[in-house]
């Protein structure tokens, strides 16, 4: 008896892991953020429900330590992302823009340039209202 549950052990397969389907998008609009901070840009493209479709950044690009804060590094990442986005149906987007870093304009013209009509530009970083305190400076 032991025998023939080591055959059956030896005769299963193993199963490939299945790839997942690529899913059409129910809507043709969505919202793209951009988040350009000093060291890197990070661009994800949501439906409207804020749920995220893809993303793509400078350092999943490949590029890594100061070349990633560079603008043609974002262009390159808004590109990518933009690109699996429109294999899904998406057409337009509203971009909203977070950060001070230097690819925020470069990935804005890239979305626009990859094919993307782009309806709204906001930008939503913070900026406080004399909030909290900051924080003392090196002498």
């Amino acid at each position: 008896m032991a025998e023939t549950k080591k055959q059956e052990q030896q005769v299963a397969k193993p199963t490939k892991p299945r790839a997942k389907k690529k899913r059409k998008l129910a809507s043709v609009n969505g919202v793209a953020h951009i988040h350009a901070t000093v060291n890197n840009t990070i661009v994800t493209i949501a439906d409207l429900s804020g749920n995220a479709i893809t993303w793509s950044s400078s350092g999943a690009i490949g590029y890594k330590g100061s070349k990633k804060s560079t603008p043609y590094a974002a262009g390159l990442a808004a590109t990518a992302a933009a690109k699996n986005a429109m294999a899904l149906g998406l057409k337009s987007v509203i971009v909203n823009v977070n950060g001070t870093g230097q690819g925020k304009d470069t990935a804005i013209r890239s979305l626009a340039a990859s094919g993307l009509q782009i309806t709204e530009i906001v930008d939503v970083t913070a900026i406080p209202h004399n909030g909290c305190r900051p924080p003392k400076k090196p002498r």
